[in-house]
């Protein structure tokens, strides 16, 4: 794993890392980057909205719009970073010795520590894009029509972002052996994954409804 900013690359340069046999960056740093491409979608929307004719009643909430969707995309550039080295914790722990007793105590002490960092940064990008995909809605259903495949795409890129999310958050709660951590990490993504799915739902009506009849 590099130590250069994920948000500094190239795109061609962060897909060689992500395509490398490196651990890291995976699918958590990959949603995250998906969700900063579905802010800068829902951004784009409002920017092609306000200051036009006929949109005049919707300058404010596009401005506040392009706004939320701004300060989203830097959010989860710096969530892709931090879950770029949110496994590193885990990877040290396997290393600790195992020699004595105490050592092993002390090192499924902290395995289990960095499963559960490992699992609270991309519970954080998961929340992050369920959360804009409102916003995304919103850009499709009352944008500029001409770029509502746009909103729709925005939309689109969150859901990815919130899945993949998900993912990765349970693949590290299931290393934990406190079960009722487990249990309500996963409750708290079911929650999450449903009101992704009717996001994304709402926001593929609002688009069917922007169609030229």
């Amino acid at each position: 794993m590099t130590d250069e900013r994920l948000a500094s690359m190239s795109v061609e340069g962060f897909l060689a890392v992500l395509g490398s046999d490196a651990p890291t960056p995976g699918g958590g740093a990959a949603g995250a980057i998906a969700g900063a491409t579905g802010a800068a979608l829902i951004a784009m929307v409002g920017r092609l909205t306000v200051g036009k004719e006929g949109f005049e009643d919707l300058e404010d909430r596009m401005r506040a719009l392009v706004e939320s969707a701004d300060a989203a995309r830097a959010a989860f550039l710096e969530l892709a970073d931090r879950d770029a080295h949110a496994f590193d914790g885990v990877m040290v722990a396997f290393k600790m010795p195992k020699g004595t007793p105490e050592d092993e105590k002390a090192r499924s002490a902290a395995i289990q520590a960095g499963f559960e960092r490992a699992a609270s940064v991309p519970m954080e990008i998961a929340h992050a894009a369920v959360d804009l995909m409102e916003l995304a809605e919103d850009a499709t259903a009352m944008g500029n029509p001409q770029a509502a495949s746009d909103g729709l795409s925005g939309a689109a890129h969150l859901y990815c972002a919130a899945r993949c999310a998900i993912a990765n958050v349970e693949i590290n709660a299931a290393s934990l052996k406190d079960e009722g951590r487990r249990a309500a990490l996963r409750d708290e993504v079911a929650a999450l994954r449903a009101h992704a799915d009717r996001s994304l739902g709402e926001s593929q009506t609002a688009f069917k409804l922007r169609l030229p009849s």
